[in-house]
């Protein structure tokens, strides 16, 4: 899809868009704002669809094989999509709906989507996780979804920090409850 397939969204609403590189926690950390959040209706934590079969304790996405994931993005399916690490990404459609209907929308995307985001959603959080490479390393680690080369390739890769005046950074290093408090946080004041 091209940039120019999109609608800009009724400013009422805000997109949070949680990008960080692989292993600072991520999905850990949305579903500790999913978890501190429920049930109020204000917030809503988009589950992506993957082309890879999800590690259930590891990840909260849905599973497509790549045909089927195309076919869903020909029929307009998904509001954004992307391929990364070789495999294709996408967040529904119905995101339009949540932003509309006024309601914080987070989602884990991929930072090179971020332009893309910032002219699509009249309204964006972008929420940048960082954390210390020997955590990542230990993070990755113990995924195992990957060989430890890998894993090399993953903490070697070369990353720009995000900037702009719609970024907050948020340092996954310590609990859980840490950063997951300053994520829940966040996204309250965003829903006032």
């Amino acid at each position: 899809m091209s940039e120019a397939d999109f609608s800009l969204e009724s400013p009422s609403g805000v997109f949070v868009a949680v990008v960080g590189s692989s292993g600072v926690g991520k999905d850990s950390l949305i579903a500790y704002a999913r978890q501190a959040l429920h049930p109020d209706p204000r917030f809503v934590f988009v589950r992506r669809t993957v082309t890879r079969t999800a590690y259930v304790e590891l990840e909260d996405h849905d599973s497509l094989s790549l045909a089927a994931f195309e076919d869903a993005e020909a029929l307009g399916r998904f509001a954004m999509t992307w391929e990364a690490h070789g495999l294709r990404y996408g967040l529904p459609s119905s995101i339009h709906d949540d932003m509309a209907a006024g309601k914080v929308v987070t989602a884990n995307i991929s930072r090179k989507m971020l332009k893309m985001a910032r002219q699509v959603f009249q309204r964006l959080q972008i929420v940048e996780i960082t954390a210390p490479t020997e955590v990542r390393a230990q993070r990755l680690a113990a995924r195992g979804r990957e060989s430890a080369a890998a894993v090399e390739a993953r903490l070697n890769r070369s990353v720009v920090p995000v900037a702009g005046p719609d970024v907050v950074q948020i340092e996954n290093a310590g609990t859980l409850s840490e950063a997951g408090e300053q994520l829940a946080g966040l996204l309250r004041s965003l829903a006032s």
